[in-house]
């Protein structure tokens, strides 16, 4: 029984291992075509609007409800040691450095990840990549390249858009319902953020990016050309991504405290 269990987890340890050096070897494999890629920078900017800018809906509503159940939860926190007026503060920081930077790289996973991964699966399944081959054009650097870089620019600024409506919805909240003085709510966010908040929420964001943009694109293209399998590809998008975002969130946040 002993024996079992740990051949098991040895097993899983090695597929784990199997499946990182894969990833690896794949990133360098784009980085290596983003120079060449760059040079079309058209294709760039049209995956920026389709994974950026077809995501602000939901991540303008998710930061304004963020920001004021934020409000709300902060304002009954404070409230009970007489500090109410530091609500922009706790706000502000919360955002900045952490629920900015997650829960927008969460959403960018269920939606544009999803997109990107169901995309480049659809693509191997219909032979779409098989015939570019074909015709001496690279798959990766035409097809795969642009749609990670427009991920990767994508994610920093909806971060930044999701913190703002946040911000926004907890002053909402804390001055027009709660009653917090309004000149205090901002004076005490100036003068508690400081640009260290900030570039943290920003290299956050941008870990982020990069790894949400690389798990989508690789579970898409080497996704089995099959509707099981572009199915399952895009389950693991979110899935794997969900847990990598997590984990680098907590590493990140231990690194820079």
């Amino acid at each position: 029984m002993l024996a079992s269990l740990t051949r098991e987890i040895l097993q899983s340890l090695r597929v784990a291992l199997q499946a990182l050096g894969a990833y690896a070897l794949f990133f360098v494999r784009l980085l290596g075509e983003v120079p060449r890629t760059l040079l079309r920078f058209g294709l760039v900017v049209e995956q920026v609007h389709n994974a950026g800018a077809l995501s602000l809906v939901i991540i303008m509503l998710s930061g304004l409800f963020v920001g004021m159940v934020l409000g709300l939860q902060g304002f009954d926190l404070l409230e009970r040691f007489g500090s109410e007026e530091s609500l922009g503060s706790a706000a502000a920081l919360g955002l900045l450095k952490e629920l900015g930077p997650v829960v927008t790289a969460l959403l960018f996973a269920g939606r544009a990840g999803t997109a990107l991964a169901s995309e480049l699966g659809l693509m191997r399944a219909t032979d779409q990549l098989a015939a570019m081959e074909m015709m001496a054009v690279d798959p990766v650097r035409r097809v795969v390249v642009p749609r990670f870089l427009g991920g990767v620019l994508s994610m920093p600024l909806l971060a930044a858009i999701f913190s703002l409506i946040g911000i926004f919805g907890a002053q909402l909240v804390g001055v027009q319902l709660m009653g917090v003085d309004s000149g205090q709510f901002w004076s005490q966010m100036r003068s508690a953020v400081e640009f260290g908040d900030v570039m943290e929420g920003v290299v956050k964001s941008c870990v982020f990016g990069v790894s949400c943009s690389l798990i989508a694109v690789y579970e898409g293209y080497h996704a089995v050309p099959t509707a099981e399998g572009v199915g399952r590809a895009t389950t693991r998008t979110v899935v794997i991504s969900s847990v990598v975002v997590l984990l680098l969130d907590y590493l990140l946040t231990a690194a820079m405290l």
